[in-house]
């Protein structure tokens, strides 16, 4: 190849949908035909055809991503270095933080609530509004948490403790705790090392990572990041391109998953204000330099462009058959889809309402979970039932155990303490471990298998549990015209 200049000019003439390169630290690729596969959504794709893109690719993705997601086929070619090109590479690390706040000793962190106030004043501005915002006024992310509070418990006395064990076997596998990450995207925003850190921090725990189907790593280098033979789960979206699908399947399988959840409470990208607000500004300062910008409103919802919105029960029997993978549906809302879940031969639920991300106002997941309890029992002792949105103490975490679930999960605290990369994420679990075990004796059992129902207080929110499908009085209207 030529000069860098000579190749930069060469490059900006490759900007059409049909013929498009991109620079990405240093190296020239061939994007032709990548964007609708991009699964954060085209259009930031098509906003850097013919362009130098290492700056907003360092923020969110690793190095390996780029090879990993098109095939070294489409490798152009390398640009001479530079000192921009060294400074491009690390700008990542720098777009974490927006000031320069000292954070805390992780001593002084003594609940998650420490590691939220903390990454209040240390993310960047773009991370903060992705990580804590939801969807429209935030009702349902805010009853996830608060409704755990509305369940009491009824501890028991002189029941002859001794040590305490919070171990779980789920699918066959002990684990340490019944806590594992809410699988959400772009954990590179927390921190450089991302799903990487989660992934050893987890395993160190005696857990282990949900690793996202948009996760800032390749699925094997998270996995390489777990000890040898170390089991893991994969969260699936189902991309609109079922070839797409299928080689991921095809790559995720190699490395034997223990389950494969497949998350289907989000057809479209709900309206979530924070991240518009935050776009919106971005291509404002953007279009004030002349420069062209996507639509603030249209990038903040753009990444939903490559999930397939029509996925059916005849879809998940696919995925099973084509895997030989256990799978678990992610994002049940009600009693009737956890039913037809075990129904269609599932392994298990994942009771999820998308952290408040999916429809607002929908139920709070423990909820949910009573609903099951009230309506279909019987499928908790079939299936594993895993639970995430609002846990932020141990004693939320027993609860939910008691209720029936397996194991919780958790996203924004993770997120949260990841701030302090995986050390951070270490001292979280070791936070609810302790609260959990305290809470465990103090209500008077030893092991989860011994926490029932019995051990709890729901009348303050047992008016809200439906029995059947439909509602109790009000009928569907019909009306005729004419």
């Amino acid at each position: 190849m030529g000069s860098r200049e000579e190749i930069l000019v060469e490059v900006g003439q490759h900007k059409s949908e049909d013929d498009s390169w991109m620079v990405i630290n240093g190296t020239v690729w061939d994007i032709t035909g990548f964007a609708p596969r991009h699964p954060g959504g085209a259009d930031i794709i098509r906003e850097y055809f013919g362009r130098d893109a290492s700056e907003i690719y360092n923020e969110l993705h690793g190095p390996a991503l780029v090879a990993n997601h098109l095939g070294e086929g489409k490798r152009i070619g390398v640009l001479c270095k530079s000192s921009a090109d060294e400074s491009s590479s690390t700008r990542s690390s720098t777009n974490v933080a927006t000031q320069s706040v000292e954070k805390p000793s992780l001593q002084s962190i003594v609940n998650l609530y420490d590691f939220e106030a903390v990454a209040r004043e240390t993310l960047s501005a773009r991370a903060w509004a992705y990580f804590s915002g939801a969807t429209n006024d935030c009702f349902t992310a805010a009853m996830n948490i608060d409704w755990y509070a509305r369940i009491l418990f009824r501890p028991r006395v002189l029941t002859g403790l001794k040590e305490v064990d919070s171990s779980t076997t789920i699918l066959e596998h002990k684990y340490s705790l019944p806590i594992f990450n809410a699988p959400a995207s772009m954990a590179k925003l927390a921190h450089p090392d991302g799903e990487l850190a989660l992934a050893r921090a987890t395993a160190g725990a005696g857990t282990t990572i949900i690793a996202p189907t948009m996760a800032s790593f390749s699925i094997e280098e998270i996995v390489d990041a777990l000890p040898p033979h170390h089991p893991f789960f994969f969260q699936l979206y189902v991309n609109k391109d079922r070839s797409v699908t299928e080689e991921l399947l095809e790559s995720v399988c190699k490395l034997k998953p223990r389950a494969i959840m497949v998350t289907v409470d989000l057809p479209v990208l709900s309206k979530r204000e924070s991240n518009e607000r935050y776009e919106i500004g971005v291509a404002q300062k953007t279009a004030s330099k002349g420069a062209t910008g996507v639509k603030g409103k249209a990038q903040a919802r753009s990444a939903s462009n490559a999930i397939e919105p029509n996925v059916q029960w005849k879809d998940i029997r696919w995925i099973k058959e084509a895997t030989g993978v256990p799978i678990f549906i992610k994002g049940i809302q009600c009693a009737m889809d956890a039913r037809l879940a075990y129904e269609n031969g599932c392994a298990g639920i994942y009771l999820s309402n998308h952290g408040g991300r999916a429809v607002d106002t929908a139920p709070p997941s423990l909820l949910t979970l009573l609903e099951i309890q009230a309506n279909c029992p019987e499928i908790l002792e079939k299936m594993e039932v895993f639970i995430d949105g609002g846990i932020r103490r141990g004693t939320d975490v027993l609860k939910a155990i008691c209720l029936g679930a397996s194991a919780v999960c958790l996203g924004r605290p993770f997120f949260y303490a990841l701030g302090y990369g995986q050390e951070g994420v270490e001292h979280a679990l070791g936070i609810l471990k302790d609260e959990l075990e305290t809470a465990m004796l103090l209500v008077g059992i030893t092991s989860l298998d011994q926490a029932h129902p019995g051990l709890l207080i729901t009348a303050d929110v047992d008016r809200y549990i439906y029995q059947g499908e439909g509602h109790p009085f009000a009928k569907h209207i019909s009306r005729s015209r004419l």
